[in-house]
């Protein structure tokens, strides 16, 4: 193939604006908020699960306090009843009075019982409550966390993509003025050689793969008319020859 020289050094500006994108692209890649939120989102999921939990358990223990404390009300207006019945003399009979009297007794530690459990569920609550409060303090820390993190993750994202959008305009720009079927193949070996289609012949040493060429190599460069694109044998980048390439 054959291109102007001019075109050619062209190919190293290109060749310089997609290592600075492939970088940019790799910086982008690698914030270190992106491991810093993976952590914090991870840690955020995980207290949230708890304080779920926490919440459920503190729930349930409520209902299970009201559903005590009913039972409490109960036996104790039923005792009530049973006491107005026996002071008010309804009751004549030796053998009700004595049921009465057993059933008020029967009442009194049924309902000693049931305050004894309310107690215990009212402990529990507490204690749930307690929980649902140091969870609900953490979860609100990490999620200041994360959302700083975010910030400053999409601030820095933001700075890559304006650059990498400028970077791309001027490619776009550099990429008119040369021959299509020049950038076609550049585009072809840059695919399989890691980025890097074109290098530089700096004082004889291929500045793609960094091997200095042999005299056979250096005397094939020199034979080679200027517009006559030359790639280097061991790595088949294209070499582009400048004033100092020590040919």
């Amino acid at each position: 193939m054959n291109a102007e020289p001019a075109d050619q050094i062209r190919l190293l500006d290109v060749q310089a604006l997609d290592v600075r994108l492939s970088q940019l692209a790799h910086k982008r890649k690698s914030l270190p908020e992106h491991a810093e939120l993976d952590s914090l989102n991870k840690d955020l999921s995980q207290q949230r699960d708890l304080l779920v939990a926490a919440q459920t358990e503190e729930s349930d223990t409520q209902r299970e306090q009201t559903k005590a404390e009913q039972d409490v009300d109960q036996v104790r207006q039923r005792a009530v009843r049973d006491q107005q019945r026996l002071d008010s003399g309804a009751v004549s009979s030796p053998k009700d009075l004595e049921n009465l009297q057993r059933e008020l007794t029967s009442l009194a530690k049924r309902q000693g019982d049931l305050e004894d459990v309310v107690l215990e569920v009212m402990e529990r609550r507490e204690s749930a409550q307690e929980r649902v409060a140091e969870l609900t303090e953490r979860v609100s820390a990490l999620q200041a966390k994360t959302d700083d993190a975010t910030g400053r993750r999409d601030a820095a994202t933001a700075e890559i993509d304006d650059e990498t959008a400028k970077v791309s305009k001027d490619r776009e720009l550099v990429v008119a003025s040369i021959p299509a079927d020049l950038i076609a193949l550049y585009e072809k070996i840059r695919v399989k050689q890691a980025g890097i289609g074109a290098a530089k012949l700096y004082q004889r040493r291929c500045l793609g793969c960094q091997i200095e060429l042999d005299i056979a190599e250096v005397n094939e460069v020199k034979a080679a008319a200027a517009n006559q694109v030359v790639r280097h044998e061991n790595c088949g980048r294209i070499l582009v020859r400048t004033a100092d390439s020590g040919i």
